[in-house]
């Protein structure tokens, strides 16, 4: 079993800052890809980054300069740094890991607004 934590969550004005973390944890194999995924109400869920066992990366375009992705794989954890964000940039982020197979956190809402 594979189990994924997120925190760092919340509500933040307009050019403010968060930041995200996601612990993995159980039978995860070496060659993965863990990364951040969001879904806004009414909206699909789409891709933010994500990050490859190797440290390679990969940013939407709507979030490239303003959010950041990293990992410290000694302890399976994956961090999304975000600045400047907007008030478009509200929804329910959601941590994945694939492995053999998706995994998914149970998601944290981040709010922003005046």
């Amino acid at each position: 079993q594979v189990q994924l934590v997120e925190s760092g969550g919340g509500l933040v004005q307009p050019g403010g800052s968060l930041r995200l973390s996601c612990a993995a944890s159980g039978n995860i194999f070496r060659n993965n890809v863990m990364g951040w995924y969001r879904q806004a109400p009414g909206k699909q869920r789409e891709l933010v980054a994500h990050i490859t066992s190797t440290g390679a990366t990969v940013h939407a375009d709507s979030v490239k300069g303003r959010f950041t992705i990293s990992s410290d794989k000694a302890v399976n954890t994956v961090f999304l740094q975000m600045n400047g964000l907007q008030p478009e940039d509200t929804a329910v982020y959601y941590c994945a890991l694939l492995t053999n197979r998706w995994y998914w956190g149970q998601g944290t809402q981040v709010t922003v607004s005046p």
